[in-house]
């Protein structure tokens, strides 16, 4: 196949398969398209064998990683930890919706920088959605400050976001460097989507008070809180070690598992179910249609657009090239085509490339897988979600963040050194 061909039909699968993940036809998987994609790419000849096999041992641990972070998630849900912070936001917002807007953001950026962004999707967002009504507050703000922070407040811990995984595998960084570096970026980016999101829904959040819930909160399940916690010790532990932390979380998700097995609270058909393995495999398979689609041109046009070096403008050039790409292919195809580019750079470049992805999504639907499950989340609570009202918080949410986060990673770079 000649290179013409090749770029074509690349970029032709490419976009099927990102198609078919918006849209999911009949609810289909994503995998139903992006596999077969991916079997074509190599049968055709667009690219080379040991080039696939490269990138599918490349993304193996990252893949093995995200299973793992959801199955964690998932069992943390079963012990009744998100139910519990569902009843401590109730108890402490003390029937003000502008507190419980502040509780919500300091939940669900912790679950997400811990758990991933899509436990604050999946699990958090239908808690916000009952302690909202269980106050008598509306409940747009806080269900939109859910998927604003399952993209931005996943910036701080590589565990956070898939792309972070990529990223950190990238970057050649220690977990406690990456989070270290990250540690500002990340706080200036929530601190600004708190202050657009609070503007922007004012008038909800002074209406629809209600009194103080008086029933009796949940207790907090212990034992699942302090799986979280070892097993973060145990990311940072292996990260010194120079282990694959992907062995931490497959620790404690096992410890989590055989207690939910042991008790009856879980079943091994369910536990399998939530490390969305149909899920995992579109990761590998839109991995190596990406690469096909990198190999064949869009390197060599893209490269030519990364500015070199990690000053301040060049760092603000690379996030906004990020967030533009993600909204037009999706952040994760985003920053498979990105890293190689910016890799050599360091790793400034690199976390640059990772706020644009991971902010820049707000903007729109397709920006990131997260935002299209929490619209379909957000639906099943008989909810709309209005296209342009989406849009504009998502203009000054992003348009605010990006830069000030930017400005907040340069300077993490100064003191800290990349």
């Amino acid at each position: 196949m000649n290179a013409a061909s090749a770029e074509a039909l690349s970029i032709v699968l490419l976009l099927m398969v990102l198609g078919c993940a918006v849209i999911r036809p009949w609810g289909l998987p994503e995998a139903v398209v992006a596999v077969p994609a991916a079997g074509a790419v190599i049968a055709a000849g667009a690219i080379p064998l040991d080039h696939a096999v490269a990138e599918a041992a490349r993304l193996g641990p990252v893949i093995g990683f995200l299973a793992a972070i959801l199955v964690l998630a998932q069992l943390c849900d079963d012990e009744g930890l998100f139910h519990a912070c569902g009843g401590w936001m109730a108890r402490r917002a003390a029937g003000s919706p502008r507190r419980l807007l502040v509780l919500v953001f300091v939940t669900a950026s912790s679950v997400t920088a811990v758990l991933s962004l899509d436990a604050t999707v999946v699990l958090l967002t239908p808690v916000v959605f009952a302690t909202a009504a269980r106050l008598g507050a509306r409940a747009k703000p806080h269900v939109y400050a859910c998927t604003h922070l399952s993209n931005t407040a996943s910036l701080l811990l590589p565990v956070s976001n898939l792309t972070n995984l990529l990223a950190f595998a990238a970057s050649g960084l220690s977990f406690t460097r990456f989070a270290a570096l990250m540690a500002l970026p990340w706080l200036v980016a929530i601190a600004a989507e708190y202050a657009v999101i609070r503007r922007f829904f004012a008038t909800d959040l002074d209406a629809g008070a209600g009194a103080p819930a008086t029933s009796v909160s949940p207790e907090l399940p212990m034992f699942a809180l302090l799986t979280v916690v070892g097993t973060l010790a145990g990311l940072v532990l292996t990260s010194v070690l120079g282990v694959d932390p992907a062995w931490a979380a497959a620790a404690g998700a096992a410890i989590l598992a055989a207690r939910a097995l042991a008790r009856r609270r879980t079943t091994a058909p369910a536990i399998v179910r939530a490390a969305a393995l149909p899920f995992c495999a579109f990761v590998l398979a839109l991995g190596i249609v990406v690469r096909a689609v990198v190999d064949n041109g869009l390197a060599d046009a893209l490269g030519r657009l990364v500015p070199a070096g990690t000053g301040l403008g060049a760092l603000l050039a690379v996030a906004v090239l990020a967030a533009v790409l993600a909204n037009v292919i999706n952040n994760l195809p985003a920053v498979l085509v990105l890293l190689p580019l910016t890799a050599p750079i360091g790793p400034g470049a690199v976390l640059a490339v990772l706020l644009g992805v991971n902010i820049g999504p707000n903007l729109t639907y397709a920006g990131s897988l997260a935002t299209l499950l929490w619209r379909r989340v957000v639906r099943e609570h008989d909810t709309a979600v209005d296209l342009g009202e989406f849009t504009r918080l998502g203009l000054f949410a992003v348009s605010t963040a990006l830069p000030l986060s930017v400005m907040a990673l340069w300077v993490s770079l100064q003191v800290i050194g990349g």
